[in-house]
């Protein structure tokens, strides 16, 4: 639930979010426990490990997860306050028809279904299957992939949006980029490293045995695991890499409908837009152009016969987790080959959460009824107020800047629209039709509807009270069309946020996590887009080039850390998070110390104000990863891992050295002049 041009706080953040009521029962007797750090460390040698060591070495990965953090703890807590929202919710009969409770509990009683969905083994999908066997020629093969998408089966081939046009964002418009590909990242498609290799004879076998139990024989099945690959390959070659595409320049491109298809004679978009079911469209935007020229010559390069079995594919893929156990075992079996995990994560718990996946806002309003408090709204608003008076500071501050230039950043953080808890008109889901006892086609019915609500925008005024995420959601995020940071409710707990923490905790928790979305706004690409939200360059070329030189450097001190053996941060990707954490953290310092305990010297549980607002930043980043997930997310995340989110922006802060007395010869040390100072 990720919307387009949307940047997340951190990558799968779970913090629980508890009623304040309850919140004496749940939470750590001390917000800074002395009992998870290991005070044997140095500080400034590694200050993870002194401020979480002890907790990383009591809290290995446990079975059914593929890392394990402070936030996990509580993200376990939250998916059980959800799984208590669903339970009551389909056990309640009094529920009327038709009501946000009745819809919930019907959708999670058909999930929970298994002994139907075991009984129906692949029925659900037969008529697809059955369909793709017809197909004659190359038309028929593109008329199943438009009718594919505009169903909630899949979306091969490309990806296909409707979303805010970047130069001009009070209109939508039509989005087309790359796709097809099934791997987390073109390079395992591309790469023969060993882990690579691995993964591709791993998707093989998973391929194999979904074509195997859908009735193919062992060599028939055998032959269409090759064909999908060698197809997905190609597709990957044609792709752009994630770096390249963190510039938004690169991946706006617009075309006319005429202008479009002239460069790709297989895909006449005048017929194919219609068949998406957006008629009348005279122009769209293609992130990679180049992708589909690619694709283009594909089309007619590549037998039908093969597409064909890339469409078979395609069901396959998007339907196995939702099958009998069978495909579902197939499935989680190629996860844990790319991921590490050990065991299956429980159906309850896979069910909360696609529950919240596919109907948020009808779930999301049982949720905030039981979860969230208008009191913790208004802290909120309170803190994002200082964060943003902070920032104002820091700006008027900066020593790099001009004042034109700084005048464009002023009004572009004044016109900042914050959001927080939940929308102010929920989505009523109008036309969705749910029962109880037909699991697989609830999803079929909610990813239709999803497209029609995502295709009916075009050609309405830019809906500004959109939430890109649903309530429990244990994120959050900036947006550079909106010029928006966003606040779900099931982020605003501990240990980022506690109604009854000390202001160092707040600040070093939410207020860091406040300024980071803050700082998003003027990271490498949100910096280039203006106040309103349009791509449009408000920076001298002078400024812009010290930024950039900063960047770089910071680019740089990333590039160093290594994750796996020879497997290091890729500073480029992970660029816009370290601006974010950086920007962040000095931010919500800045506001700290506008507070009475920031300017006070009085301690708790034997620390002073400023140490207590940097462990309570390192504990949030505190936690143990799988060695296969740490491998795939540095190729996929465009955050850094934990141990480097803990020290790679204090290590750029004075106020880190004069806290922990950090001197030269400490390992982390950095000369005065080598830190980098850029929000």
């Amino acid at each position: 639930m990720k919307p387009k041009h949307l940047k997340n706080c951190v990558a799968v953040l779970g913090i629980v979010a508890v009623s304040y009521s309850s919140y004496a029962q749940q939470a750590p007797k001390k917000f800074i426990d002395p009992a998870n750090m290991d005070l044997n460390v140095k500080p400034g040698d590694d200050f993870y490990e002194y401020a979480s060591g002890t907790w990383i070495k009591n809290n290995p990965v446990p079975a059914k997860e593929t890392r394990w953090g402070s936030f996990n703890e509580l993200r376990d807590f939250n998916i059980n306050a959800v799984k208590s929202i669903v339970e009551d919710a389909a056990a309640d009969q009094s529920a009327p028809a038709g009501s946000v409770k009745k819809r919930v509990g019907d959708f999670y009683a058909a999930a929970m279904d298994s002994v139907t969905i075991e009984k129906l083994g692949y029925t659900p999908i037969k008529a697809d299957l059955a369909r793709i066997t017809k197909i004659k020629d190359l038309q028929g093969i593109l008329n199943e992939a438009l009718l594919m998408r505009t169903s909630g089966i899949a979306s091969p081939m490309f990806s296909f949006g409707v979303a805010q046009d970047r130069k001009n964002v009070t209109k939508y418009v039509v989005s087309l980029g790359q796709g097809g590909t099934t791997l987390p990242d073109r390079d395992y498609y591309l790469k023969d490293d060993a882990r690579s290799v691995k993964i591709r004879e791993a998707y093989t076998t998973y391929m194999t045995t979904l074509f195997t139990l859908t009735g193919s024989s062992a060599t028939e099945a055998a032959r269409k695991a090759a064909t999908v690959l060698a197809i997905e390959k190609q597709l990957a070659e044609a792709q752009m890499p994630r770096v390249e595409m963190r510039d938004p320049y690169k991946t706006y491109n617009k075309f006319t409908v005429a202008a479009f298809s002239a460069t790709t004679p297989a895909l006449k978009w005048n017929a194919i837009l219609p068949k998406l079911q957006v008629p009348g469209q005279d122009t769209v935007l293609v992130a990679q152009p180049k992708f589909f020229v690619a694709l283009d010559g594909m089309l007619t390069s590549v037998p039908v016969a093969d597409w064909k079995t890339y469409l078979e594919w395609s069901v396959l893929k998007g339907a196995a987790g939702n099958l009998s156990s069978p495909f579902v075992k197939a499935s989680f079996a190629f996860n844990q080959a790319q991921t590490g995990q050990k065991v299956e994560t429980p159906r309850w718990q896979r069910m909360s959460s696609l529950t919240d996946g596919a109907i948020g806002e009808l779930l999301g309003q049982l949720y905030v009824a039981k979860y969230f408090k208008p009191e913790a709204k208004a802290r909120m608003t309170e803190l994002i107020n200082n964060l943003r008076a902070a920032f104002e500071i820091r700006i008027k501050g900066l020593d790099w800047m001009s004042d034109a230039t700084k005048e464009k950043a002023l009004a572009k953080l004044h016109a900042f629209v914050p959001k927080i808890g939940y929308p102010d008109k929920w989505k009523n889901y109008e036309g969705l039709t749910i029962a109880r006892n037909t699991y697989f086609q609830n999803l079929r019915n909610t990813g239709v509807w999803g497209y029609k609500e995502m295709v009916s925008q075009l050609g309405k005024p830019v809906d500004r009270k959109r939430f890109g995420m649903t309530p429990p959601t244990v994120n959050a995020y900036y947006s550079a069309t909106m010029n928006e940071i966003v606040f779900p409710a099931g982020i605003l707990q501990f240990p980022f946020f506690a109604p009854d923490a000390d202001d160092a905790v707040n600040y070093g928790g939410i207020g860091a996590v406040i300024g980071h979305e803050m700082s998003h706004g003027f990271d490498d690409s949100g910096s280039q887009y203006d106040k309103d939200g349009n791509l449009r360059n408000w920076w001298t070329a002078e400024d812009r080039t010290k930024f950039e030189a900063k960047t770089k450097a910071l680019g740089e001190q990333f590039n160093a850390y290594t994750v796996l053996d020879t497997v290091h941060v890729i500073g480029k990707l992970t660029m816009g998070e370290n601006i974010g954490d950086l920007g962040g953290l000095n931010v919500a310092y800045t506001a700290f110390k506008l507070t009475k305990q920031g300017q006070s010297n009085e301690k708790i549980d034997g620390f002073t104000p400023d140490q207590r607002f940097f462990l309570s930043w390192a504990q949030v980043w505190r936690g143990n990863i799988l060695p296969e997930s740490a491998a795939q997310l540095i190729k996929t995340d465009p955050h850094s891992p934990g141990p480097f989110r803990t020290i790679g922006a204090p290590v750029n802060m004075d106020a880190w050295y004069k806290a922990f007395d950090v001197q030269p010869g400490d390992k982390l040390y950095k000369k005065p002049e080598d830190r980098i100072r850029m929000w």
